[in-house]
């Protein structure tokens, strides 16, 4: 059941279609200048919070997922999935170890698939795992400026991407890998009670406000997938940035792990993920899901459809390998063409011809506060 953020009750707050976050303050294109020069504080309370304490945690969830994790020390975490027999990704956890217990933040409302597929996987282990999300939200503080803003509200700085530190009063604060063009990102999981009094101490310390689009829209321009957003039911990690941040390809066996291992060693999995830019005429963005075509045929599927503050509209997209660096793309009516940033290095004549086309589309496209 979706939990109301107290943020949204701050000026100029538009909500989710879920209700549960702000999307945005007012003004998206200004809050992600702030994410990319300052420090914007972005309420993702929406996601998913599991705790899984036990003495046999971190062996048990180093079964299960694709991450090593029998011996992650205490304030650290890590990311990891769960795969089906076949390969796919079937979930995508970020997990924190502090004090003897296991945090698990997880994409919103997959948290209650995720907690029955632990709890049948149990056995007779020393693991209880919980669904926690009506008691704890997740806050991100992301740009530049961040550890600034921490410091100055008398907070724990992280030094490197998923150290943790305890917070005063429960929870703690763990930095992420960056977003955007290198923007810092550093999370907070609190107290849902205290979301509003912890957001009133770092903006009075120097942050500001922003809403989830200006997040996300970062979150494109680095190239780092959602779950169920930027995956389908087919994708594997080989076909992501998940096979170098999520999965560890020297540990034991794991459910997947043949996948994994086989189509790393041949080399070329089915698709690849890149970064579309997309004319930008339309008022309407494709929607995640929406067919990626190649004249009459279907080569790929978009995911996050975003209108960047510096790129325009720009999309994460799943593409088949055969498709050329410089191909003619069309998304739900939009001209595309895929960033030269995402073309093989080997083939200098393809990259050339794809940043041409890139300018060619991106001369058509109108940045919307």
């Amino acid at each position: 059941m979706t939990t109301p953020s107290p943020l949204l009750s701050r000026p100029g707050a538009v909500p989710a279609e879920d209700g549960s976050v702000p999307v945005h303050y007012g003004s998206p294109l200004r809050e992600q200048r702030e994410l990319a020069e300052g420090a914007g504080l972005v309420d993702r309370s929406d996601r998913d919070v599991l705790v899984i304490p036990g003495a046999d945690r971190l062996t048990w969830l180093h079964s299960l997922t694709s991450q090593h994790l029998d011996r992650l020390a205490d304030g650290t975490g890590a990311e990891a999935l769960v795969l089906s027999p076949q390969g796919h990704v079937e979930h995508h956890l970020v997990l924190t170890d502090l004090g003897g217990t296991t945090w698990a933040d997880v994409e919103p409302g997959t948290g209650q698939e995720l907690q029955t597929f632990l709890d049948r996987m149990r056995f007779m282990l020393r693991v209880e795992p919980a669904l926690v999300t009506a008691d704890w939200a997740l806050l991100s503080l992301a740009g530049p400026r961040s550890d600034d803003v921490l410091a100055a509200a008398g907070l724990p700085v992280p030094a490197a991407p998923y150290a943790v530190l305890a917070l005063d009063g429960g929870g703690w604060v763990r930095r992420m890998p960056p977003i955007g063009d290198g923007s810092a990102v550093v999370d907070l999981l609190v107290p849902r009670t205290d979301v509003a009094a912890r957001a009133d101490a770092l903006l009075a310390a120097g942050a500001a406000l922003a809403g989830l689009d200006a997040f996300e829209a970062l979150r494109v321009e680095a190239r780092r997938p959602r779950f169920g957003v930027d995956s389908d039911h087919r994708t594997i990690p080989n076909e992501t940035g998940w096979l170098t941040s999520a999965v560890h390809l020297d540990k034991g066996c794991y459910r997947g792990q043949e996948t994994v291992a086989r189509v790393h060693n041949l080399g070329r999995p089915p698709r690849r993920l890149v970064l579309l830019h997309l004319d930008g005429l339309s008022e309407q963005l494709p929607a995640p899901g929406t067919p990626v075509l190649a004249g009459a045929r279907e080569v790929g599927r978009v995911g996050t459809v975003v209108r960047h503050h510096d790129l325009g509209v720009v999309a994460l997209a799943l593409v088949k390998q055969s498709v050329k660096q410089d191909a003619e793309l069309m998304v739900g009516g939009a001209q595309a063409a895929i960033d030269p940033d995402d073309a093989p290095v080997a083939v200098d004549d393809t990259l050339a011809a794809a940043r041409e086309r890139v300018k060619a589309v991106r001369s058509a496209t109108i940045p919307r506060a």
